[in-house]
């Protein structure tokens, strides 16, 4: 019998290896998914045990095989194991996908798009839009500032967002409940949406 202290001997290591080291190869390679690094990584720690238990050399098989793919396999089963109870890691193909805050671009490109969009409108349209969404005047206020009814400059907005969202990809414009209200209530003032 051997002590704790006892390794075990390089030459008969390096035989192990030399005998057993393909097959085990090939088998932590299944077990493994096929990923190459983590079954050489599993093999190398199945190597480091048989040389630090000398005690299995001396078995009563004939065959050191049996054991190291018992090891191998166990090996396997707590990396998988440790890899499932850890979060996922993150690698660097999800940062370069984030937008880096520091880079100003879509933004510019968006406000640019948004500027030639405001340009197609008509000077009464572009005059609501200003009030409310760049000054950010209320319906009311913008009114009293405008010299217009409140109503007016509802409409007004209204009909200036679903002309933007024609210009502006991927902008939706007003919701379908406020187009059906709007319009009832653009009919009921007796006004064409033209002359808005």
């Amino acid at each position: 019998m051997t002590t704790a202290t006892e390794t075990t001997d390089e030459r008969a290591l390096t035989e192990l290896q030399r005998d057993h080291g393909p097959a085990l190869l090939n088998f932590l390679l299944g077990l493994t998914y096929g990923d190459r690094q983590r079954a050489e990584d599993l093999l190398q720690e199945t190597l480091v045990r048989a040389w630090l238990h000398p005690e299995a050399f001396e078995g009563p098989f004939e065959s050191m095989r049996p054991w190291l793919f018992t090891v191998a396999r166990r090996l396997a089963i707590d990396a998988r194991r440790s890899r499932l109870a850890r979060p996922p890691e993150v690698g660097d193909g999800v940062l370069a996908a984030a937008a880096d805050p520091e880079d100003r671009t879509e933004s510019t490109v968006a406000a640019l798009d948004v500027r030639q969009a405001v340009r197609t409108l008509s000077r009464e349209h572009r005059a609501v839009l200003a009030q409310i969404y760049f000054r950010g005047l209320s319906v009311n206020e913008a009114a009293s500032a405008l010299g217009i009814p409140p109503g007016t400059v509802k409409s007004r907005s209204y009909y200036a967002l679903r002309a933007l969202s024609r210009e502006l990809p991927g902008y939706r414009g007003p919701s379908s409940a406020s187009r059906s209200s709007s319009a009832s209530s653009a009919s009921s003032d007796g006004a064409s949406a033209t002359s808005r």
